[in-house]
């Protein structure tokens, strides 16, 4: 059987605070995209775990996502038997897409049958990623840690999504994060028609991109590239990137954008999606 582990956008992300437990407080809005690894999974002897695909030799071998959310499904037991998973990654790794988390997201629901309990999510928001939620919706609004909301905010768009091959590994870029936000003040759960619900992500931000963009430049530059593309709505980096996206008008916009920017930076991954 092969399963869709779809990616996932943040339009906003706001570092609000530092836990106890060292993790952080976050205001994010974030809709999944129609990029997505393909996932096979069959009966085996013992676990097996292969991966293919463009971005198949960023993925650590030994340690991973999808052999850690194994070991948790057994020791759990949600599974008693051994499997063979073949991963297709066609979701670049560490750029702020949620490939690797979605991958677990995906696992687990395929044993699970959508059947999610508050136990069986804390498990593997803990042990996987604390973004392990915000696979449950299309689209969601997580007001602080682990209070992530069901929205029917879409912004129903075209996305071009831009990979600069900078690895940017989720806990070493919130090391660098020193400065804090308030909350938006929005109230994102409401249902938002859509032009404004736009205009209202245009005006937010994404924290992480100030720090991603002062250890890495090139990513402001890339950025504004996207920004003054003909349709561009609005571009931002996703997560803690370094993935950078642009919402465009129309899929012809996103196209001829992909044009010039692949003529611009032609050692750069780009690929037009959409929400789901």
């Amino acid at each position: 059987m092969k399963i869709k582990s779809f990616s996932k956008i943040n339009l906003t992300l706001r570092v609000l605070n530092k836990l106890k437990n060292g993790m952080h407080n976050i205001e994010t809005n974030s809709t999944l995209v129609d990029l997505f690894d393909e996932i096979n999974i069959k009966r085996n002897q013992k676990n097996v775990v292969t991966f293919s695909g463009k971005f198949k030799n960023q993925v650590d071998i030994k340690k991973n996502t999808v052999k850690d959310t194994l070991l948790l499904l057994k020791k759990n037991k949600i599974i008693k038997n051994f499997y063979k998973i073949r991963v297709k990654k066609n979701i670049p790794v560490y750029a702020g897409l949620g490939g690797g988390t979605s991958n677990s997201f995906s696992i687990v629901n395929y044993f699970i049958k959508n059947k999610f309990s508050e136990k069986i999510i804390r498990i593997f928001e803990k042990e996987i990623g604390s973004d392990f939620r915000l696979f449950l919706n299309k689209y969601s609004f997580q007001k602080k840690f682990k209070i992530v909301y069901k929205t029917k905010n879409s912004i129903n768009s075209f996305i071009l999504i831009v990979f600069p091959y900078i690895n940017c590994k989720t806990k070493n870029i919130y090391k660098m994060v020193n400065n804090f936000s308030l909350s938006s003040g929005n109230n994102y759960t409401k249902k938002i028609e859509r032009k404004k619900f736009i205009n209202t992500l245009k005006k937010d931000q994404n924290d992480l991109q100030k720090v991603v963009e002062k250890k890495y430049p090139k990513i402001s530059r890339l950025i504004l590239s996207i920004n003054r593309q003909e349709g561009c709505i609005f571009s931002r980096m996703t997560g803690s990137g370094s993935a950078c996206y642009g919402v465009f008008k129309s899929k012809k916009t996103a196209k001829i954008a992909v044009a010039k920017l692949k003529r611009k930076y032609p050692k750069y991954w780009c690929v037009i999606t959409k929400t789901i």
